[in-house]
């Protein structure tokens, strides 16, 4: 008896080891990310490189902005993911609440949309660039918006359908008792989730900002400001691609500076999710 309480306990403390060395290296990684980003991006960045668009030869050490960049990508983000919660808590209300949650149609359903999240986006990219071509629609901010719609409609149903599973069962027959449609039960419930609805639509968001394979062949990239859907818009990863690819110092160094505008962007979106969850969770207790 003993030597199995002494087998646990080594075990215990062999698997508490394990995972404090695997937090350090995730922290540790962290922090050299970002400590590289802000060392060599902070001394390239300006004012200017955030109100200006690329003026003639940006990318060869001239002078200008990434202004376009910048309000493409918030562009493109914000309508890919208004588009997937649009199209993305439908999907999941119908899976949850108008089929049986354990039905073969669900279960399939939520499998494929497992298999749907994790799918490289290079190969929403490609997907979407060989029905383009089809259509004869050119490179363009709506094609990065539909790209990146794809891609994030999985996000959307997953995580709303993860928050309607916490919905006390209670709660759900309170509904059907009093003669409610399962539309007017569906509204009722999504009230109770709704802290959690902002924070898929933030992860959503952060997902759509952050992406370059899929938009590397459908968005193009300009160094004007899109006034419309059928023309080309650069993106902040695009950028920051392009830049790095340049030989010149400067330029490298506003490619970190480009990435550390894209980290603080990320980071707003992270702590806007962290608030909610915890607001969720406290609303819930």
């Amino acid at each position: 008896m003993t030597n199995n309480i002494n087998s646990r306990l080594r075990k215990e403390k062999i698997a508490k080891v394990i995972m404090q060395i695997a937090g350090f290296c995730i922290i540790g990684s962290l922090f050299l990310i970002v400590g590289i980003i802000l060392y060599k991006g902070v001394p390239y960045l300006s004012w200017d490189m955030i109100t200006e668009t690329p003026k003639g030869g940006f990318y060869i050490g001239k002078s200008g902005g990434i202004l376009n960049a910048i309000l493409g990508s918030l562009y493109l983000a914000s309508a890919a993911t208004l588009l997937a919660i649009i199209i993305g808590i439908p999907i999941s209300i119908y899976l949850n609440l108008y089929i049986k949650s354990d039905s073969i149609i669900s279960r399939s359903a939520k499998l494929m949309f497992d298999v749907l999240y994790g799918i490289p986006s290079i190969v929403y990219g490609a997907i979407a660039f060989s029905i383009m071509i089809w259509l004869g629609i050119r490179a363009s901010l709506l094609g990065g918006i539909l790209t990146i719609t794809l891609l994030t409609i999985p996000i959307v149903v997953r995580t709303v359908d993860e928050l309607i599973k916490t919905i006390p069962e209670d709660l759900k027959n309170v509904t059907k008792s009093l003669g409610a449609t399962r539309w007017e039960s569906s509204l009722i419930l999504l009230k109770y989730i709704k802290t959690g609805l902002f924070t898929a639509m933030l992860l959503a968001f952060g997902r759509a900002i952050g992406d370059v394979a899929g938009v590397l062949l459908t968005t193009g990239f300009s160094d004007n400001i899109p006034k419309y859907l059928d023309e080309p818009a650069a993106t902040l990863p695009l950028a920051i691609f392009f830049q790095l690819s340049s030989p010149i110092p400067e330029v490298q160094g506003r490619a970190y500076a480009s990435a550390l505008i894209l980290t603080c962007i990320i980071l707003i979106i992270v702590i806007c999710t962290h608030i909610l969850t915890s607001k969720n969770n406290k609303q819930k207790i």
